[in-house]
């Protein structure tokens, strides 16, 4: 599915900062080699996510669902001097492709790379988090969101991708599968919450942002 007419989409990219040289070709080997390619973040969503990080100007990033690491080299460029990202995937069969884009972006010290189970991994890290960006399996949305948001500093982001799944979000529940409607949950979850400010904006597959008040 096209998120935007191409012609329209076109415009927006030529009218969008560039993306980098390495993940440009980190872009260009996602869609040559990887299962599932348009499960990248990529130009529009890459320079999006970029921006949030240099407004926010984050200590800490905790990322849940690597892929192929371009959302996490995208953040990267926001993070306060000395600042780190914990990215965390279970797919270890990308671990060497994300490592090697890692070092490419001369990223080695700054983002650590945890291959598991993130509800096993989240509880062990110990640091004030100032933004999470949410990108894995839909079913544990919710799950994610309360495993992180304890750790999770007064001010700090919580954003979770591809919230519009498609536009399936809008059909009927009871003709859904379960990945739409944990996301329907999830957002609904969210929007019930009176400890954050939250928007959903449609870029891409949508990106709901929570802000902990």
């Amino acid at each position: 599915m096209d998120f935007l007419p191409e012609e329209l989409e076109n415009f927006i990219l030529k009218n969008t900062e560039k993306e980098p040289s390495v993940l440009a070709e980190l872009n260009h080997e996602t869609w040559e080699k990887v299962l599932i390619p348009r499960m990248l973040s990529g130009h529009l969503q890459g320079r999006v996510l970029s921006m949030l990080s240099h407004m926010i100007n984050p200590k800490n990033i905790l990322e849940i669902g690597t892929y192929t690491g371009y959302s996490a080299i995208c953040m990267a460029e926001g993070l306060q001097k000395g600042g780190k990202i914990h990215t965390i995937d279970i797919n270890e069969e990308l671990e060497t492709m994300v490592n090697d884009y890692i070092e490419k972006s001369n990223l080695k010290n700054t983002i650590i790379n945890h291959i598991g189970n993130a509800i096993d991994i989240i509880p062990t890290l110990t640091e004030p988090i100032d933004l999470v960006f949410i990108d894995a399996d839909k079913t544990n949305y919710s799950n994610y969101y309360d495993l992180v948001f304890d750790k999770v500093s007064t001010g700090g982001y919580i954003i979770a991708d591809n919230v519009l799944w498609s536009g399936k979000v809008t059909e009927e529940k009871e003709k859904l599968d379960p990945d739409t409607i944990a996301l329907i949950d999830y957002s609904e979850k969210v929007n019930n919450d009176d400890r954050v400010q939250n928007v959903l904006f449609p870029i891409r597959d949508g990106l709901m942002i929570v802000r902990k008040k």
